[in-house]
């Protein structure tokens, strides 16, 4: 018998029997050798577990004073109203006015804010229509219609000033933290995506 012939019989028996051993006899629950068992079973901890490691046993662990969790973008402005004004004041669109933004910021206007201040801004979403739900006949109940950013209806902000002549900063700062009925959209919208819909209402003043 050549070499050949010997490493392909000696292979063969090897894969044979390793599978063999792995399948076990039937009457115990051994699942035979396991390989790469790191890959499958983690070393991480699970942040609900006990945890050795830490003096108080818990592997959940508030973050040090002044650290910022990754993919995380601070807004250095509080909800007051000065640090209102001040957003006004300091901040401006990081965002190019391109028609590829200004359709993003369309759309998403159209999703998260056209419910209560309409597709063209004018405050007339349907949720401040009158509206009934068929499954029940029973007539629901109206929002308040929001002020309309259009400087032809001249409406004024609740903060003072005309709607039409709010800035980029105003109109992320509300759109962070809500005002009045409206409430805070930052979970709902990336810092990118509350600029590109600041981008899609400044075309709204327009009107």
């Amino acid at each position: 018998m050549n070499k050949i012939k010997l490493l392909s019989v000696v292979g063969v028996a090897a894969v044979f029997a390793a599978v063999a051993t792995s399948c076990g006899d039937g009457t115990t629950r051994s699942t035979g050798w396991e390989y790469a068992r790191n890959m499958y079973d983690p070393i991480g901890y699970n942040p609900d577990q006990p945890n050795a490691n830490f003096k108080d046993g818990k592997t959940a662990q508030t973050p040090p004073a002044g650290t910022t969790p990754v993919g995380f973008e601070r807004f250095p402005y509080s909800s007051s109203n000065e640090d209102y004004e001040r957003a006004g004041a300091e901040l401006v669109n990081p965002f190019a006015h391109s028609e590829e933004n200004l359709a993003q910021g369309k759309h998403l206007f159209l999703v998260y804010c056209a419910v209560c201040h309409g597709p063209e801004g004018h405050g007339d979403g349907p949720i401040t229509k009158d509206r009934t739900l068929e499954a029940e006949s029973r007539q629901l109940e109206n929002f308040p219609n929001p002020p309309s950013y259009a400087r032809s209806d001249g409406i004024n902000s609740s903060r003072g000033g005309l709607m039409a002549d709010l800035t980029d900063g105003k109109i992320y700062h509300t759109i962070t933290y809500g005002l009045n009925m409206m409430g805070s959209h930052a979970s709902q919208l990336s810092p990118e995506e509350r600029w590109k819909v600041v981008m899609y209402v400044r075309e709204l003043q327009k009107n």
